[in-house]
């Protein structure tokens, strides 16, 4: 049978939320500002550049490589990331993070020249009325500063991405002003940001829609982007708002790691988008990403956390394993991996696991039995499913292995 047969779709039944033809890029910032989370080691140069080529094996445009202007080390780990990309030929672009002033453009500037590298500048700067009132500053005050730093950069041939802070709590009329500066000073993108994770869907589609207008108003030929963050757990969809409402880049790190609870988590961005039929990046290598990143950076993956947590393709479920077993026993494994999985596992390199538990089935008593190449005897079978309806937990594979050496002790 044909797909459309066998899953209706109801997210597209009011047609396509995004417009045929809708492209969009990447900015993984796991190496930036998915280290200011609070429970993160600052991974050793060698993490960093694995983690980089992973980026690239993903598909993903462009990676944010440091704030140079941090200090000595940060330098250090710019400049190496940036002659991996050179040496290694990768595809993935660079950008470097950076304040409105010219002692942290400059290190960019340098490290560009050293390494042959053309890197992008992201200088921010926050923008909301409580930001401002905190600081003391005027709104002069920010032109001016946003005047200077994008004229400072580009005059030395370095591209700018102008990037406001907590966007979506400013004044419509601040905002245009800043943009409209940045991008007459000659910054070729402008940056939306959720610094707070403050914003709903509606709100996102609302300030990417009117900082679409800002953009026109000035010419266009300017890219707009989107960084939010999941302060209210919305930043996946919100990112997908921002892309309906005209964003052309979206922000995200790796398991969404970043300041308090995290960034868009750029996993789970890139699957909605490729199921969404948007993207069609090779996403094999997803769950090594996700994995290596928590691994460096010590920040671990909860087994419910979506498609590359533990428990993502796991069900001891009788229910479910023998639906998953029938259409296996079909050879279907397209049917297979979507009977009870709204993500195909294949997709992203894992596979459906069915496990035993109090709520399992003989389908997955045989099941298990057999991939692991394991005598189906009835003493077998039994003795694991007596174990099991016993447990209060699934089992492990040791426990049942256990109980499989048991069953056949002195069976010949």
């Amino acid at each position: 049978m044909e797909e459309r047969d066998l899953i209706h779709d109801w997210n597209v039944e009011a047609g396509p939320a995004l417009p045929p033809g809708t492209t969009v890029e990447f900015d993984d910032e796991t190496l930036r500002d998915g280290l200011q989370c609070p429970s993160v080691v600052d991974p050793p140069i060698e993490k960093k550049i694995e983690i980089l080529h992973l980026m690239n094996s993903l598909g993903i445009h462009t990676a944010d490589i440091g704030l140079p202007g941090a200090g000595p080390r940060a330098q250090r780990d710019v400049e190496r990331l940036a002659r991996e990309i050179v040496e290694g030929k990768l595809r993935v672009a660079a950008n470097c993070a950076a304040r409105t002033l010219e002692a942290d453009i400059d290190p960019i500037l340098e490290i560009s020249d050293r390494v042959g590298l053309r890197i992008e500048a992201a200088v921010f700067i926050g923008s909301s009325p409580i930001r401002q009132y905190a600081e003391e500053w005027s709104i002069d005050h920010l032109l001016s500063l946003t005047e200077k730093a994008v004229s400072y950069a580009v005059k030395r041939g370095v591209p700018v991405m102008y990037v406001t802070e907590d966007t979506t709590r400013a004044n419509p009329e601040d905002i245009r002003k800043m943009y409209r500066t940045a991008i007459h000073a000659g910054a070729k993108r402008i940056c939306v940001c959720d610094t707070v994770g403050h914003a709903t869907p509606a709100g996102a589609r609302a300030v990417v829609s009117f900082v679409k207008s800002v953009v026109d108003e000035c010419g266009g030929g300017v890219g707009i982007d989107w960084h939010g963050h999941s302060d209210r757990g919305l930043a996946v969809v919100n990112a997908i708002a921002a892309l309906e409402a005209g964003a052309s880049r979206l922000h995200g790190t790796a398991i969404g790691i970043g300041e308090r609870v995290g960034n868009c988590p750029l996993d789970l961005l890139l699957v909605n988008l490729k199921l969404m039929g948007t993207i069609e990046n090779d996403l094999s290598k997803l769950t090594e990403y996700c994995r290596v990143v928590s691994q460096a950076t010590g920040v671990p993956i909860s087994g419910l956390y979506p498609v590359v947590g533990r428990d993502a393709f796991r069900t001891a479920t009788g229910v479910h394993a023998a639906a998953i077993i029938k259409a296996q026993k079909k050879g279907d494994e397209w049917l297979a991996d979507r009977i009870y999985s709204g993500v195909p596992a294949g997709m992203v390199g894992r596979h459906q696991e069915i496990e035993i538990g109090p709520m399992s089935g003989l389908s997955n008593i045989h099941w298990w039995l057999g991939h692991n190449h394991l005598p189906e005897t009835e003493e077998v079978v039994a003795a694991i499913r007596s174990s099991a309806k016993a447990s209060d937990r699934i089992l492990t594979d040791e426990e049942i292995r256990s109980i499989v050496k048991s069953a056949t002790a002195g069976v010949v």
